[in-house]
């Protein structure tokens, strides 16, 4: 079970593991994040935007260009955006940390 490593909004860390093969949007509302993604993993929103640490970041498949698309519609994207729906959580991946942005876009509402 891999570890997944949260940073908050609030700058809250918290730390958890999580089943192989979830998404970080399954992990995270398994273990009470508060991130919404509003469209249930499908690809249709951000509201699993994810800014992930650059140590981890180059461990990621690059994102599709559908991917990238949605990235381009929502607030404070970095060069280090991600949606969680798109991160598969693997042994790989064990320790990974994640940081929520301070606002998503619910597109929709």
């Amino acid at each position: 079970m891999p570890k997944v490593v949260f940073i908050e909004r609030n700058g809250t860390r918290k730390e958890f593991a999580a089943k192989d093969g979830t998404t970080v949007l399954q992990a995270a509302h398994a273990a009470g994040i508060d991130m919404e993604g509003a469209c249930e993993g499908s690809m249709a929103c951000s509201t699993c935007h994810v800014l992930v640490d650059e140590k981890w970041f180059a461990q990621l498949p690059p994102a599709s260009a559908s991917e990238e698309d949605m990235l381009d519609l929502t607030y404070g994207v970095t060069r280090a955006s991600r949606l969680g729906c798109q991160i598969t959580l693997t042994a790989d991946l064990d320790g990974i940390t994640l940081r929520l942005p301070q606002a998503t876009r619910n597109m929709m509402d």
